[in-house]
């Protein structure tokens, strides 16, 4: 049995119980009692404590099984067991024999590859663990919905016209509240120090004062002492500039294509011209970066190399100018369906007062609408350039992985998140300089976004209490 038809299954009984809880309580409610709560909550309350003992469950089973099993397979294989063509103890093995040899067993049971030979060991190790894994989903299964009927059995007896059952639904859910609250913390928490540890290693082989101020980028080894970078050059002003070059350019085009189309959906287009173009203009959000990507390389960044060649200027067959329009027209539905939503909700009244003073319909929009829609207008702002700074796949196909110190929109140049990519990818030593520079990289990105998401607050607190 997998796991999915395990949830469903629980699902199932989870609805049951809901309904058979509300029936119960609408059954209690005679003529001279009355219910404290809504039946629903009664039924809801059933339901809750059919599914979170069994879920729980659920949660904490699949957590170790894999590691139960894995040890009862372990400990059912022969004493001496065939590893590299020799017979040895199976006590002796190395731990990377060991692991080896479970995890070609465990591939092996799920149809996966295999690393070396398929021997009799490793088909018998998977035969058990098949029947293991099988033999303790069922017992999941089983403990799930004996803890479930329990569940259902004391709610369901507990019901009563004089019982909380609303409060009781609300404490629960607010503790589940709580718990998502904190777990989206605690992953900030770990994505922070994730980094910050792995920044400060890197920054114990190369200094912070090259890493910030330096102007050469380039993290590989090279192979003779005698080379240009010998032990990794690590100047990421050159990848700090790529990246600010093309942010600048994506929000040139995203921002006053996106800001416009807002003022005319929300100001002046029709009820049926805004139902038809403002999901079309939304669609732009769906589309995948990689077909962003494929057509800023196929189509814009050839088209402008030929013309730029057509009136004498050297451009570059990858250019930050190609992957910044392009990165410009994927950033206009964020800006533009933000911003819309943003002058949507100024007050009528605002209008309305401007209008009864004389004023036409562009000055009210110019004098009013937009200075009042301002903190929002510059929250989407950011959030479009926090957008911009993080894409990677645009910039990977149309303006290359050169680290160039250049401000010249024509030339190739990479980005703070393509070096990161590109850090990470091969076959490098994990403590390499070349590897942790990718985490300081990241380090820096996150600060800047953070700054970035700090402002857009701030100026929205400043500014709101104005038109509220």
């Amino acid at each position: 049995m997998n796991y999915g038809a395990i949830l469903a299954t629980l699902l199932v009984l989870t609805v049951i119980g809901f309904y058979l809880g509300r029936g119960r309580a609408r059954a209690a409610a005679g003529a001279p009692t009355r219910l404290h709560s809504l039946p629903g909550y009664y039924g809801a309350h059933v339901a809750i404590w059919m599914a979170l003992p069994a879920f729980a469950l659920f949660l904490f089973w699949i957590s170790f099984q894999s590691a139960i099993v894995e040890g009862m397979v372990w400990n059912g294989l022969p004493d001496r067991v065939a590893v590299l063509g020799e017979a040895k103890p199976k006590n002796a093995l190395p731990a990377a024999q060991k692991q080896l040899l479970i995890n070609n067993i465990r591939n092996y049971a799920s149809g996966d590859i295999v690393s070396g030979e398929i021997t009799d060991l490793v088909k018998q190790g998977a035969a058990a663990y098949r029947r293991l894994e099988v033999l303790s989903s069922w017992i999941m299964a089983a403990a799930m919905a004996l803890l479930a009927a329990i569940g259902l059995l004391v709610t369901y007896r507990s019901i009563s016209p004089a019982m909380r059952a609303r409060n009781r639904v609300e404490r629960v859910l607010l503790l589940l509240l709580m718990v998502a609250s904190t777990i989206a913390i605690l992953t900030t928490v770990g994505i922070v120090l994730s980094l910050l540890f792995e920044a400060l290693a890197f920054f114990t082989k190369v200094s912070p004062v090259d890493f910030l101020f330096g102007l050469e980028w380039s993290p590989q080894t090279a192979i003779r002492a005698d080379q240009v970078g010998a032990s990794g050059a690590f100047g990421a002003i050159p990848v700090f500039t790529g990246t600010l070059l093309i942010t600048v350019i994506a929000m040139i085009v995203a921002v006053p294509v996106g800001l416009f189309a807002a003022i005319y959906l929300s100001e002046y287009a029709s009820r049926r011209v805004r139902a038809t173009v403002k999901p079309v203009l939304e669609v732009l959000a769906g589309i995948p970066t990689v077909v962003y990507g494929f057509f800023a390389a196929l189509t814009v960044a050839p088209l402008i190399r030929d013309a730029g060649a057509a009136i004498g200027l050297t451009v570059a067959s990858e250019s930050a100018l190609a992957a910044g329009l392009i990165m410009g027209i994927m950033i206009i539905p964020f800006v533009s369906s933000l911003s819309d939503d943003i002058i949507i909700a100024v007050p009528q009244a605002l209008r309305d007062g401007s209008y009864g003073l004389g004023a036409t319909r562009s000055e009210t929009v110019r004098q009013v609408v937009l200075p009042a829609a301002l903190p929002g207008i510059v929250g989407a702002v950011l959030l479009g350039v926090s957008r911009a700074i993080g894409e990677t796949m645009i910039v990977v196909m149309a303006a290359g992985l050169s680290a160039r110190l250049t401000v010249n929109p024509f030339d190739a140049v990479t980005t703070v998140t393509v070096q990161i990519v590109t850090n990470l990818t091969g076959d490098p030593e994990f403590d390499s300089p070349k590897t942790l520079s990718a985490f300081a990289l990241g380090l820096v990105l996150l600060l800047v976004t953070l700054c970035l998401n700090v402002i857009a607050l701030r100026v929205v607190q400043k500014y709101r209490e104005k038109y509220d």
